[in-house]
């Protein structure tokens, strides 16, 4: 337990502070987070994943892997199964920094996206392309849904079996944000039948993945080892906005990003 004495200020080098610290400390210390730099390397990850998701990459990859060269016949003659993310919808449930910052990343591709955020002003779908909607409309129309929402007591699990089964055949769901918004075993089911795709950077209850985890190998699934923050550049800028918090903080400046116990409830 932190006995706060002396101590006035935390500056955390990183976003979640929810499990770190106890409910109580947030209105006897000043604690501050640095999310603002993870958010466009996360948004930039999950730009990869929708662009390798539209044009079927990952199924072309195993099929050059055969040996056989009947797809190319299949891709001239018919035009392959690849569609494309230009002037399409997609699909994205939370609308936080990470989400705001792939919408601003994937300007030039004209999407329109639906988004699922009861939380956000709808003020700013008069600002960018997006249309907010109800949850399950949200998952009937998506064949692209990306899942950029907190981690909370409400939102885990937000896709379970049921939900899973309201989405398309052949959708892709793709999740930048936390494992536990998604009921890993009913997605596995899901992509192991061949019905949906996944690509994920994160996963629950486990991380690391198990090595013998279906999701690893499976065709139609991706995952990365939660890389989508990280990097070196990027720690080191989380590390300068910490060292700027306790310089303002210090000088008798208002800190920018300080977390408050009202926050908790809507973060990760």
């Amino acid at each position: 337990m932190l006995q706060t004495g002396s101590v006035r200020i935390i500056a955390h080098c990183g976003g979640e502070v929810k499990r770190r610290f106890e409910r109580s400390l947030f209105s006897k210390l000043v604690i501050v987070n640095t999310p603002e730099p993870m958010a466009r390397p996360t948004a930039e990850l999950g730009a990869a994943f929708l662009l390798y998701a539209a044009r079927n990459i990952d199924q072309y990859r195993c099929v050059l892997r055969q040996d056989s060269n009947d797809v190319y016949d299949g891709v001239h003659l018919g035009g392959g199964d690849a569609c494309s993310l230009l002037g399409n919808e997609v699909g994205m449930i939370g609308f936080g920094r990470i989400g705001r910052a792939l919408v601003e990343m994937l300007h030039g591709f004209n999407i329109q996206w639906r988004v699922y955020d009861p939380f956000v002003p709808r003020k700013l779908a008069a600002k960018l392309p997006v249309r907010f909607d109800s949850l399950s409309s949200v998952l009937k129309r998506s064949s692209l849904l990306v899942v950029t929402a907190a981690a909370t007591e409400k939102t885990k699990h937000m896709l379970n079996r049921e939900r899973l089964a309201t989405l398309r055949d052949g959708a892709t769901i793709i999740n930048i944000a936390r494992g536990s918004l998604v009921d890993l075993d009913a997605l596995t089911q899901e992509v192991e039948s061949g019905r949906l795709r996944c690509a994920f950077d994160v996963t629950d209850p486990e991380e690391p993945l198990p090595l013998r985890h279906p999701l690893r190998t499976l065709p139609g699934s991706i995952v990365t080892p939660h890389i989508g923050g990280g990097g070196r550049k990027t720690r080191g800028e989380m590390a300068d906005a910490a060292m700027d918090e306790l310089e303002r903080f210090f000088s008798g400046r208002a800190v920018k990003h300080r977390v408050t116990a009202d926050m908790l409830s809507r973060m990760t």
